[in-house]
């Protein structure tokens, strides 16, 4: 398996990342696009070892930080716009499905916790994703209202596919820690001790330009950015991984069985133990669980 620093354009922005390219390909290969969730950088080690398990089994694999974060330029630093992050993973789309020795046909979407919401979204309005793959997704604690008439989608599907972000009115939360062992004197955007455990444990290690800080910008557009009500709009084969006992606010995993519920066939339900960070732990069970079911999903849809 060969791995090779990469880089691209998103609105302006040079995006980077890592290719994961599968051992003496035989002519093309499918692809598959993947970028961590909150925060978190492409040299956290449990991300490279999905990429590397994708093309143990014969995919090329775009491992990439949105942009503001890890390796990506983008100002400002540390700021997570959920709009912007939609963008960035087509422009990463674009330029894997242009890479020679990929098959443009057969490039799949991956994403974890926030990543796999905005993922959501992506496969929603881009035709051309030939597969998807939902771990732990943050869908939200409720459920949306129903789309009456698909008005809602449209709206989002507009937005990102046209709008001048640039245009709307815009609110900052933070700057906060990601993470704090101790709420009471250092609130943090997330709550879990499980989090700051895994931020920390992946975080905290030399070389990962990751940083325990950051800001959550959300911007007045015609419709909430919403991937629940985008998933009944995917119409690929989809694989999405619930934890049991998912502790993370935002990734509610009854939540996520009801919008498993309202996608199209095919689809797969892989429910994991381990909370919210269980598949996030490359020398854990679930890990183990959760890529080999990934590697066979992607083989059956991508390759045989």
């Amino acid at each position: 398996m060969g791995k090779q620093p990469v880089e691209f354009v998103s609105e302006g922005t040079i995006v980077r990342g890592w290719l994961f390219a599968p051992d003496a390909p035989d002519g093309s290969t499918p692809g598959i696009v993947m970028a961590p969730g909150f925060s978190a950088t492409s040299t956290f080690t449990v991300f490279g070892r999905y990429a590397e398990a994708f093309a143990e089994v014969g995919i090329t694999a775009l491992l990439f930080d949105v942009r503001g974060f890890g390796l990506s330029d983008g100002d400002p630093r540390h700021e997570i716009n959920i709009w912007n992050q939609a963008r960035d993973y087509r422009a990463a789309f674009e330029f894997l499905s242009g890479v020679d020795s990929v098959a443009s046909e057969r490039v799949a979407v991956w994403g974890v916790s926030l990543s796999a919401a905005v993922v959501s979204v992506v496969a929603a309005v881009e035709p051309r994703v030939a597969a998807v793959v939902l771990q732990v997704p943050a869908f939200g604690d409720e459920l949306s209202p129903p789309d009456s008439g698909d008005s809602q989608f449209a709206l989002i599907r507009n937005t990102v596919l046209d709008a001048d972000l640039d245009s709307f009115e815009r609110t900052v939360d933070g700057p906060l820690p990601v993470v704090s062992a101790a709420q009471l004197s250092t609130p943090s955007f997330l709550l879990p001790l499980t989090a700051f455990r895994w931020f920390i444990n992946y975080g905290a290690r030399f070389g990962t330009r990751w940083e325990n800080q950051a800001t959550w910008t959300r911007l007045e557009t015609p419709a909430p950015f919403d991937s629940q009500v985008c998933v009944p709009h995917i119409n690929t084969p989809l694989l999405m991984v619930v934890a049991e006992e998912d502790d993370m606010h935002g990734a509610d995993a009854d939540v996520a069985r009801h919008v498993f519920g309202t996608a199209n066939e095919p689809k797969e339900l892989l429910t994991v133990g381990g909370g919210h960070f269980g598949v996030l732990y490359h020398d854990s069970p679930e890990f183990d669980l959760s890529a080999g079911n990934q590697q066979r999903f992607l083989r059956e849809h991508l390759i045989d």
